[in-house]
């Protein structure tokens, strides 16, 4: 379905309560993050929230278009996560592993180059990739994604199982990097 800039989807609207999940380190039950967006002649504040384990329906090329945090996680349930990001130009993911997580991450928007390998300072697998691109990462890969393009590189990403805990927004890399060194 295509919405008019005048039209509201459904994820602009607040989700009825939503529990804490225990193993999920206590976030707070909804975490938002909201900024001024233009609609027509319009300013309107768009929201995303994380909403659980509650069935979902977002137009994700438009979430990802407009998330602003280097990481948002919007949706956690027990076998997966979805989570936007927004690398800033020149910026990567930065080089990491998930021993017991397959990836899967689309581009919305930008430039950028992804490496894989089976050890840090092997990444055998090199490929530029571009909007509409899709990155497969089995369990135990190292890899890392850089942009570089002259905007930002827009994308989701999907684990399976869930690598962050529920409610997951750093807005920069270095909060992400922080949290990670916790």
């Amino acid at each position: 379905m295509h919405y008019s800039p005048y039209m509201r989807s459904n994820y602009y609207l607040p989700m009825p309560y939503m529990r804490q999940y225990p193993g999920y380190w206590g976030y707070p039950q909804v975490i938002e993050n909201q900024f001024p967006v233009q609609v027509g002649e319009r300013i309107e504040v768009f929201r995303i929230q994380h909403h659980g384990r509650q069935p979902f329906v977002i137009d994700i090329v438009e979430a990802a278009d407009r998330n602003r945090n280097f990481r948002t996680a919007i949706w956690t349930g027990d076998h997966l996560q979805v989570t936007l990001m927004h690398i800033r130009v020149g910026e990567d993911i930065g080089l990491e592993i998930h021993h017991n997580v397959d990836q899967f991450l689309r581009i919305e928007e930008g430039y950028g180059f992804v490496q894989m390998g089976d050890r840090q300072n092997n990444l055998t697998y090199q490929r530029r990739v571009s909007e509409d691109d899709a990155i497969m990462v089995p369990a135990g890969t190292w890899h890392n994604i850089t942009n570089t393009g002259n905007r930002p590189l827009k994308l989701y990403t999907i684990y399976a199982p869930p690598e962050h805990p529920f409610g997951t927004v750093h807005p920069t890399k270095a909060d992400a990097t922080a949290e990670d060194n916790r």
